[in-house]
């Protein structure tokens, strides 16, 4: 049986990569990159730390990568070539295939910049709906909605990342496409995913911190008896929804009420994976730094360990801007720096609206030295983007 490791592959196409270009990087053969993704052989240990660093990944993630060896899914795209010539013949051998490439490029989004993953996820998501729309099993139209609701979501989260959070209308579409298809098999895990990234909308994009706020109540009640985490997480966002309107008790009463049901949750969890135990002190920094308390900010936030993930550069960013506000211009450069580093590997549209919010505030130190090397870098990042 021919294998392959799939998500190797996916990795190395997902940052534009051909077999060639990533041999020339690290000095190889590109033979030897297909024997790799084939399963046919394995990197040997001196060349493992700048594969991974190609790859923008640790050591441990690449040795996961490397562990997660599959039959080769060529009979698995000739399946589905031919049920798309003949949509009604769509079968669960189909969805489960549809399933495992959404969940791929679900698993890439915290590390590779969406724009790179907006064309395979929006291919997979037209599929998705069309043999949807065409299924003639009740039961296979039904899996169908489930990898439907999954693919709108992450299409909402890719739009809205790749323009660094500026097209509201298209994102939220897809998140209403979302909701509609698990509203259909009465997935209130999924529905409730979506009505929270609806809330991001509203609060990072529209500035609408009580509309955000009713979104993010909404999920964790639709959530409540399904997900501990998830409704956690929710809550978090009222939280922050309160910060923004300035309502300190109510923020607080809302992160105790989070880690209260981050307490209840187990290992049975769906939303388990979404859920990292440092998102709780994540939040309520940014909380702080809401509420006017950036000192409060610093000591949640400089605490924090980093992996590289798009979430390292909100962290990273709102510890400058709280240094800023402190008036601490070392550490608020340091920092700014970190996040810059991050947001030019990742382009997560929070990170990039936080780092030139930071740039801006930094203003008032414009003439000194290590300010004018932030300009510089900002401005690279902004002829990038």
């Amino acid at each position: 049986m021919a294998l392959k490791r799939h998500r190797l592959a996916q990795r190395r196409r997902a940052f534009g990569h051909s077999q060639e270009r990533l041999a020339d990087l690290l000095g190889i053969e590109r033979s030897t990159v297909g024997r790799w993704e084939r399963a046919e052989t394995s990197p040997l240990p001196y060349i493992r730390p700048k594969l991974a660093a190609e790859l923008r990944i640790t050591l441990e993630e690449l040795a996961d990568l490397l562990d997660e060896v599959e039959p080769a899914d060529g009979d698995g795209n000739e399946h589905l070539d031919q049920v798309l010539s003949n949509p009604a013949s769509v079968d669960l051998i189909t969805t489960a295939h549809l399933w495992q490439r959404v969940q791929a490029l679900t698993d890439e989004y915290d590390h590779v910049p969406s724009a790179l993953l907006l064309a395979a996820a929006g291919q997979c998501h037209g599929q998705v709906s069309y043999l949807r729309q065409n299924a003639a099993s009740n039961r296979v139209r039904r899996e169908l909605f489930a990898v439907e609701a999954e693919s709108a979501t992450l299409m909402g989260q890719l739009v809205w990342d790749a323009c660094q959070r500026r097209d509201h209308a298209t994102s939220l579409r897809y998140f209403n496409e979302a909701i509609t298809a698990a509203r259909q098999i009465r997935d209130r895990f999924t529905e409730a995913h979506a009505q929270l990234r609806k809330s991001y909308v509203a609060l990072y994009g529209h500035g609408d911190s009580h509309n955000g706020l009713g979104l993010a109540k909404s999920a964790a009640r639709t959530v409540a008896d399904t997900s501990p985490s998830l409704a956690g997480i929710a809550l978090m966002h009222v939280g922050e929804a309160h910060a923004m309107l300035g309502e300190h008790g109510r923020c607080h009463a809302a992160l105790e009420a989070a880690q209260s049901h981050f307490v209840r949750a187990d290992d049975a969890d769906p939303a388990g994976e979404f859920f990292t135990p440092t998102d709780h002190a994540r939040l309520t920094g940014s909380c702080h730094l809401y509420l006017g308390s950036p000192a409060s900010a610093v000591s949640t936030l400089a605490a924090l360990p980093q992996d590289g993930s798009k979430s390292d550069a909100i962290v990273l960013g709102n510890l400058s801007l709280a240094h800023i506000r402190l008036r601490n211009l070392d550490e608020a450069v340091a920092s700014l720096h970190q996040a810059i580093t991050v947001v030019e590997g990742t382009r997560g549209g929070g990170g990039l609206n936080l780092v030139f919010t930071a740039g801006r505030e930094l203003h008032p130190w414009r003439r000194e030295r290590p300010v004018q090397e932030i300009t510089d870098r900002l401005l690279a990042l902004m002829s990038a983007a």
